[in-house]
């Protein structure tokens, strides 16, 4: 049942509303970005372009596109066989989708992709200021945001961390699912499309420096784009990085009896890390174009990164029936992770039909040693000595095959078929004081999965206002699991009927409404499933532990996680790139997925321990308001210099059927967000300067009856200038965190007599950084 508040329905079409009586000024000026808009591929693109690139056809895509019009100013204009500026290919869509180009992205100079996502609509990061994990699309967790790298899943263990801004060229964000695209997107999906064909000649060079508490981070990137006769494109990116952090935080654990109120334990550990890591990343492509649309691609990536992380950390106790487990430590880790990717397409054209083959394998490996120490007070002989080192290896290959045929009766009818397999093999030694602690379970893990999806889409238009799309897929999932505790086996498949529609209340005009029916699901990771427990460090077996120090295991016998959402928004396109939107969404779930945590009888200890481990715990919802306007200031006020405004708001809210009382959110999910910027260039000076504002409120989130998590507020500011010091030379300063305040996270468990508190404050510095951009 649809739970969407009277009010918040209301509050968005009262927005919409507002947005659509406001006034436009100079509706002929050329949309931002319209000049360096790249040829190629897209999952939203012309048809040719996605065919020719080998990437998905999103709804719209074969709708002709409205010409740009000349731009204006004394800026370069690069004439182009032209793909669409960002703003008409998210016009023409009939699938919501924001395409993010190469100006908005080079803007503050970012060292990493993570740090360029957390700026854009509806996108949260997890984690401390600067230090954020995976990037979430409306406040969701990790794995309700699908994350593809040129149309294609990205592979287990990867992460956008070690994906450099200058290998990309474009961003686009999905917030509806698509036949082709794949459902494995309830919150949504993250395009990532990197460096493509031939627009112009490229012989760029980029050297930067940041400075972050006492630690430097060079870096240095080189992107060169050319022809080989008339047939031949490629395109090749590498970058080198080195970044090392100073990470400080003070860890607080206490229990409380409920019955008398008095303390029985209070604990605090400060800690401090200092991290060094290094890494390089090569990105190419070659491709073949023929004379009558056919071609061909190659895609070869590599990327390898290496680490190193001294901790250490001082625990004192106040408070304890008992001494305290030790009284410093001391770890030191290391680790290098690898990636080998490579991808061909084959784009052939029978007639009226365009066909395209796809192939990717992928290889990863993680190797990681760790090694801590535990101290008693004025000793130097360790209590404990913990050795944990662990080999992990991802393989995977698929094959994906798409036809599309354009109809005279104005459908574009695209069908096919994808095949992946999946493999891990993961080699673990946990050593306690030269003893094993997992001796039952092995040191070797192995899991796969095979996937086979089936898809068929139609989109039609009836008028030259209104358009629509209607898809259908299958996909099915099987994963397997060896380890010490024997064999497990999960099988899934889900049907996922999906609608879109839009429409233009003026073919002319600048104002439509669009409307998603849709069905998604989130299927459990191979880590969700192994079963082999990942022990607390701080309080390992075979001694007890604690509900806020548990110890981690997967279930094999999770059920994919269902959704039914419906999205509405209404947009109004503006000169300069601008828009004005409102869109509301609704996600009705079932068989949610969360850990719980719960004190078990285990294996690995001869005593209960607690353990998180993820469950079905049955129906929820979430839903919310999505705002965004970008615009340039005097167009709505005369007198006002010419700033682009940049802002979105996001209001998001949950409930967990199974649990009582308030708070009942889905995890990690914040209230909301809040995006806040402009860029300005300076007036007869070759100054650009800018700055943006995120802001995200803190949060409770109450996993059971007795179990509950908190988040605090969390304010990012960053600000940029860049100064053009001749045509091919570019200086770019840029400034990061410049609100450094504690980032709190905590959670409390409630047992029958006591109750038991763990928080972590963390701060992280201001980030600074400047940087050489060369066109050779």
């Amino acid at each position: 049942m649809i739970k969407i508040p009277y009010s918040l329905t209301a509050t968005a079409f009262c927005v919409g509303l507002l947005s659509l009586s406001l006034p436009l000024q100079a509706q002929t000026a050329t949309p931002t970005g319209a000049a360096d808009a790249p040829s190629g591929k897209s999952t939203g693109g012309s048809a040719a372009g996605a065919a020719g690139q080998g990437g998905a056809t999103a709804p719209g895509a074969n709708r002709p596109a409205a010409a740009a019009a000349p731009a204006s100013g004394t800026q370069r204009v690069d004439v182009t066989s032209g793909r669409p500026s960002d703003q008409q290919e998210r016009r023409n869509a009939t699938a919501s989708k924001i395409v993010i180009g190469r100006q908005e992205l080079e803007q503050f100079g970012d060292s990493n992709t993570l740090e360029i996502l957390r700026r854009l609509p509806g996108i949260t990061m997890p984690g401390a200021p600067g230090r954020g994990g995976p990037p979430r699309m409306r406040g969701l967790g990790a794995g309700y945001t699908q994350i593809l790298m040129d149309g294609e899943r990205v592979p287990p263990g990867f992460s956008l961390e070690n994906v450099a801004p200058d290998q990309i060229e474009r961003i686009e964000i999905l917030r509806a699912p698509t036949a082709e695209t794949g459902a494995r997107a309830i919150g949504g999906t993250i395009n990532i499309v990197m460096r493509e064909g031939y627009r112009r000649r490229l012989n760029d060079v980029r050297v930067g420096l940041g400075y972050e508490r006492g630690q430097w981070q060079p870096g240095v990137s080189w992107t060169r784009n050319d022809t080989i006769g008339e047939r031949w494109i490629y395109n090749l990116t590498a970058t080198a990085f080195k970044r090392d952090t100073d990470d400080r935080n003070v860890g607080q654990t206490t229990s409380t009896d409920l019955v008398t109120g008095r303390t029985l334990l209070a604990q605090e550990e400060s800690a401090r890390a200092l991290n060094k890591r290094e890494g390089m990343n090569i990105n190419g492509r070659l491709q073949w174009r023929g004379q009558t649309g056919d071609s061909a691609l190659i895609m070869p990536m590599y990327i390898r990164s290496t680490g190193t992380t001294d901790r250490t950390s001082t625990l004192t106790q106040s408070v304890g029936s008992t001494p305290a487990p030790y009284a410093s430590s001391d770890s030191h880790g290391s680790g290098i992770f690898e990636l080998a990717r490579v991808g061909a397409n084959l784009n052939l054209r029978f007639g009226d039909t365009r066909t395209e083959w796809r192939v990717n394998a992928n290889r990863n490996r993680f190797d990681n040693q760790n090694l801590r120490r535990e101290f008693g007070a004025n000793t130097l002989t360790p209590l404990r000595v913990l050795d944990d080192d662990a080999a992990i290896t991802d393989r995977g290959a698929s094959l994906n095959f798409k036809a599309s045929r354009l109809m005279a009766n104005q459908h574009s009818l695209v069908g096919g078929f994808e095949l992946e397999n999946n493999r891990r093999d993961e080699n673990r030694l946990t050593l306690q004081n030269g003893r094993p602690l997992l001796a039952d379970f092995g040191e070797n893990v192995s899991a796969r999965s095979q996937r086979l999806a089936a898809y068929a889409q139609d989109e039609w238009s009836f008028s030259p206002q209104w358009s629509a799309y209607a898809g259908l897929r299958w996909e099915g999932i099987q994963t397997e699991g060896d380890s010490g505790l024997g064999s497990s086996r999960n099988r899934s498949s889900v049907w996922t009927p999906l609608a879109h529609t839009v429409w233009k209340f003026d073919p002319k005009g600048r104002d439509q409404i669009r409307v998603s029916l849709t069905r998604s699901y989130r299927s459990p990771t191979l880590q969700n499933l192994i079963s082999r427990p990942s022990l607390n460090t701080r309080l390992p077996a075979p001694g007890p532990n604690s509900a806020t120090q548990a110890d981690r295991a997967g279930n094999p016998d999770l059920r994919p996680e269902l959704a039914t959402g419906v999205d509405v928004a209404i947009e109004r396109y503006l000169s300069n790139g601008g828009i004005l939107s409102v869109n509301v969404f609704h996600r009705e779930l079932t068989d949610y997925i969360r850990n719980v945590t719960a004190l078990e009888s285990v294996p690995w200890s001869n005593v209960p321990r607690w353990v998180s481990r993820p469950q079905n715990v049955g129906g929820a919802y979430t839903q919310g308001i999505e705002l965004e306007a970008k615009f340039r200031l005097n167009d709505f006020v005369a007198a006002a210099p010419r700033i682009d405004v940049r802002s979105n708001l996001s209001v998001f809210n949950s409930k967990v059927d199974a649990v009582p009382g308030p708070n009942a959110r889905l995890d990690e999910q914040p209230r909301g967000t809040l995006n806040l910027g402009g860029d300005y260039r300076v007036p007869g000076l070759p100054l650009n300067i800018g700055t943006s504002v995120n802001l995200t409120p803190g949060y409770e989130t109450r996993i059971t009856e007795t179990q509950y998590r908190e988040v605090g507020l969390k304010k990012v500011w960053d600000a940029y200038a860049t100064v053009n010091l001749n045509r091919n030379t570019l200086l770019r300063l840029t400034a990061s965190n410049f609100i450094v305040r504690d980032y709190v996270t905590g959670s409390v468990v409630v047992t029958e007599t006591t109750r038991e508190a763990g928080r972590l404050v963390e701060r992280t510095p201001v980030n600074l950084r400047a940087g050489l951009e060369f066109k050779l």
